[in-house]
């Protein structure tokens, strides 16, 4: 019974998937709403990106140094963990894990307020396509502004371990910049961007679909916001997966 509901939700998704990806009847308003998109969910997460990114590289680069860094290991050890632990892991997929409760949030709850207020049913009766409509923006400009975000993400954890060395006096700055350039591999950057586009879709696209399939009042959109996030989450750990082994 469980799997039949969740067969049954994976094709409305990609039904509704399948109207989304049509082209635009409006170019110019749909580059409107692009950017505008681009802007509510991206460029208004950059904030919150950078604050927890900047304390989560100073945290990782103290937790080095202190359990790990011993006198039979390089000095340079903390600087080069941390710098592996921001590009693998955390600027990739922990920080699409954190942007998923606040964009899939507002996203699920956007589109289902409309649904609610029969806004998309007003959509429909005009001759509109509701789904590519609303739905098409926010995907793309998700997509556009993630990789901006990782590489902003890595960055500031770089500072944030650097923030250590200089104010924290935790280990010399110059250890910090040997073990940063230590064996650095281009493709690492890449694959945390090739992730990012993945998480990115699913961040924008699966709470739109609860949004828009939501039913009954405004206590339904709250439900559906709060299953947005945690089937997002939970699809992005399990994708998370697959594509470390794969890109890997």
């Amino acid at each position: 019974m469980l799997i039949h509901k969740w067969l049954t939700t994976f094709g409305r998704y990609l039904m509704l998937m399948g109207r989304t990806f049509s082209r635009p009847e409006r170019l110019r308003m749909f580059l409107k709403q692009y950017v505008k998109e681009m802007a509510q969910l991206g460029v208004n997460s950059i904030g919150i990106v950078l604050l927890i990114s900047f304390f989560i590289g100073a945290v990782i680069c103290i937790q080095m140094k202190l359990n790990i860094q011993s006198p039979w290991m390089p000095r340079w050890v903390s600087g080069y963990t941390t710098r592996e632990i921001m590009l693998l892991e955390f600027s990739s997929s922990i920080m699409c894990l954190i942007l998923a409760g606040k964009v899939g949030s507002n996203i699920a709850s956007e589109i289902g307020t409309m649904r609610v207020t029969q806004q998309i049913d007003a959509l429909e009766i005009m001759g509109v396509n509701s789904a590519s409509y609303l739905i098409l923006p926010k995907i793309a400009g998700m997509v556009t502004i993630m990789p901006f975000l990782v590489i902003f993400s890595s960055a500031m954890g770089i500072v944030g371990a650097y923030g250590t060395a200089y104010v924290g006096h935790v280990l010399a700055p110059d250890d910090l910049t040997l073990g940063l350039q230590h064996d650095f591999k281009s493709w690492f950057v890449w694959m945390s961007i090739i992730k990012s586009l993945f998480f990115a879709f699913i961040i924008s696209s699966v709470p739109a679909y609860f949004g828009y399939t939501v039913e009954g009042g405004s206590v339904n959109v709250g439900k559906a916001s709060t299953d947005a996030v945690v089937t997002s989450s939970a699809i992005i750990l399990c994708s998370d997966v697959f594509l470390t082994q794969l890109l890997s």
